[in-house]
């Protein structure tokens, strides 16, 4: 039973098939593109904000892939650091991207469309919040 949720990862002569869910090639793609130099943030929505809020998070997100005729196509959103070559590091990713995939599932990407929402200089950036609260312990505890 096909769908579009799903791809088509193995078949073989008895029926058998391997499928595997959209939103799962979204995380490897999520973790693989935090890792490119350059990238700050992926875009996330509304409700991968209210997670993150409540310690859950969305490593899929900034991630959106469409199948058209079994050919996957990513679009990538991100913010990217200030300062840094756009076009470099979008061919990085692109590059990236496609071989993190390939690795993992010997699937291919038709396309990987790098959209840039923005970018984060190094006044914008905030603190982690583990930091924020370990700080003001330490501080508390010296008193």
């Amino acid at each position: 039973m096909a769908d579009n949720s799903t791809i088509l990862l193995s078949s073989n002569d008895n029926g058998d098939e391997t499928r595997v869910d959209l939103s799962v090639l979204e995380v490897i793609l999520g973790i693989a593109a935090k890792k490119v130099d350059g990238v700050n943030e992926m875009r996330g929505s509304l409700r991968s904000g209210l997670n993150s809020l409540f310690g859950h998070s969305n490593r899929g997100k900034g991630v959106s892939l469409s199948v058209e005729d079994n050919q996957l196509t990513a679009d990538i959103y991100v913010y990217l650091d200030y300062g840094v070559n756009v076009p470099k590091v979008a061919v990085q990713l692109q590059k990236n991207l496609v071989a993190q995939l390939q690795q993992m599932t010997d699937l291919d990407l038709k396309a990987v469309n790098i959209h840039v929402v923005g970018l984060v200089s190094e006044d914008d950036k905030v603190e982690d919040s583990e930091a924020l609260f370990s700080s003001n312990e330490d501080s508390e505890a010296d008193k």
